[in-house]
């Protein structure tokens, strides 16, 4: 009988937070920017330079802590690790090894099997390193230190989870957690959120765990599920021609669907961990802690319920709304405005998304405001314009913001609810069509459908479409 193997996977996930400066300098941590600008002797590793930490990092990975359940260690430092890269511009990074300060938290996952908890092992502020960008026409590296010294949280699970599906949906529920607290963008292909995944495969029911591989270079969720699949299967047939698994640093390559060995792991004595001697460790009082408690916001599980019940809107609905910080907030304050849930919704769920597919985006490009949206709305609930002239001045709010009641004034697009000129209008369609009139008596109910279309296309689909109904039955 064949062996059964156990996948066996924790992640190491690094968030870049959404700070204006960076973590020990004044610089700009905006992402893109010519090479270098963003630069100063500080985050360049100048001789003599001191760092100065960046109050904001600390609140945002005192919020991460507690939104996932940390315990916050409210006495904690800085430490460096020491390593030669040239993307590291003081031949050490700045992070915290002994004292982190988050530690001992969970979150909780839904997959097809049901409810888990995933064990976080610690949150530890650190630096970004710079970034080498190699040019194959010159033969040489640069090196950009725009990024260096942007602060990062490194939040560090336990080997808690077995499948690709159980690593996505953890992933998916920090992203979601991190958005709705502000804390980062999480934008996995800006590399604002990336995942080092360690993996490792025992047969089933065996109490050791295997050697583990860590894989680098993912850059989106489909990509990490891919490794997983990928490093799983090779480290069974190592096993099954028995060969030993080495532990390395192994870097993806999601083209070629393979993972290729980068470095042999290094433990922690490598790097030389000590305290950092230029900044004094930090002291987060009762206070402090209890302020950024009472500033949690209302995160996605909390809204999730409450739009159910608040805003009787449909599970399905409500799911996707929530599900980015960007629709939610649209949601809320454009419902605010004009009162009408549902309404707002349907908007969101069909034309929003629709368009946002068509154009290849996600909720977060959304630039037209709730304001613009619920006056829209209101222009259909007060019947001043029929719904197919509704879509289309969406699609121009939607592209450029636009106000859509000057818009519909502008081009004469107001539904024409004058009787008189109607049916003078629907004669005239009536007399046209005496083929039509002979098919609707001799009960072809359908043959009014026509006459219904032909009334809209001859008032350029500004007729209130129950009007013409009416009107016509009359005349019939």
């Amino acid at each position: 009988m064949a062996k059964q193997y156990e996948t066996v996977i924790g992640l190491e996930v690094h968030v870049e937070l959404a700070t204006k400066t960076k973590i020990f300098c004044g610089c700009s941590t905006e992402f893109g920017g010519a090479p270098n600008t963003h630069t100063c002797p500080v985050c360049t590793g100048m001789p003599g330079s001191l760092p100065v930490l960046n109050k904001q990092v600390v609140e945002y990975a005192m919020a991460v802590g507690l939104a996932t359940n940390c315990g916050i260690n409210q006495y904690c430092k800085f430490d460096r690790k020491n390593y030669f890269y040239p993307d590291n511009p003081q031949n050490y990074q700045i992070s915290q090894l002994y004292l982190p300060i988050c530690h001992d938290g969970f979150v909780e996952i839904e997959t097809a099997a049901g409810r888990k908890q995933v064990g976080i092992h610690e949150i530890h502020m650190e630096e970004d390193a710079g970034k080498l960008i190699h040019d194959e026409w010159e033969d040489c590296s640069l090196v950009d230190y725009n990024r260096s010294g942007v602060p990062l949280i490194e939040i560090v699970s336990e080997p808690d989870m077995r499948s690709a599906e159980e690593v996505i949906a953890y992933l998916d529920k920090l992203r979601l957690i991190i958005q709705y607290l502000g804390a980062s963008d999480c934008k996995l292909q800006e590399g604002s959120m990336r995942a080092d995944v360690n993996l490792s495969v025992r047969e089933v029911g065996a109490p050791e765990f295997g050697t583990r591989t860590e894989m680098k270079n993912l850059n989106s969720f489909k990509a990490i599920a891919r490794a997983i699949e990928g490093e799983r299967e090779r480290q069974i047939e190592l096993i099954e021609e028995g060969k030993a698994v080495i532990q390395e640093t192994r870097r993806w390559d999601d083209n070629k669907e393979y993972s290729y060995a980068m470095r042999s792991k290094e433990d922690a004595q490598d790097y030389r961990y000590f305290p950092d001697p230029d900044l004094v460790p930090v002291v987060i009082s009762d206070e402090w802690l209890e302020e950024i408690r009472q500033k949690q916001p209302e995160l996605r599980t909390e809204k999730l319920e409450r739009y159910k019940k608040e805003f009787e809107i449909p599970e399905y609905d409500a799911g996707i709304i929530t599900g980015t910080k960007k629709m939610a907030d649209i949601f809320e304050e454009t419902t605010a405005i004009c009162g009408k849930p549902k309404k707002v919704s349907n908007w969101l769920m069909g034309e929003t998304l629709r368009l946002l597919s068509e154009a290849n985006k996600t909720p977060e490009d959304i630039k037209f405001s709730p304001k613009n949206l619920a006056k829209l709305i209101n222009l259909v609930e007060s019947g001043t314009i029929n719904n197919s002239v509704a879509k289309d001045v969406f699609e121009k709010v939607f592209a450029e913001d636009i106000a859509p009641d000057k818009y519909v004034e502008e081009k004469g697009l107001k539904t024409v609810n004058d009787e008189g000129a109607l049916r003078a209008k629907i004669q005239e369609i009536v007399a046209a069509n005496p083929q039509s009139v002979e098919d609707y008596h001799n009960g072809k109910e359908k043959a009014i459908g026509f006459l219904v279309g032909q009334t809209m296309k001859a008032m350029q689909g500004k007729a209130n479409p129950g009007m013409v109904n009416k009107i016509l039955k009359e005349i019939l």
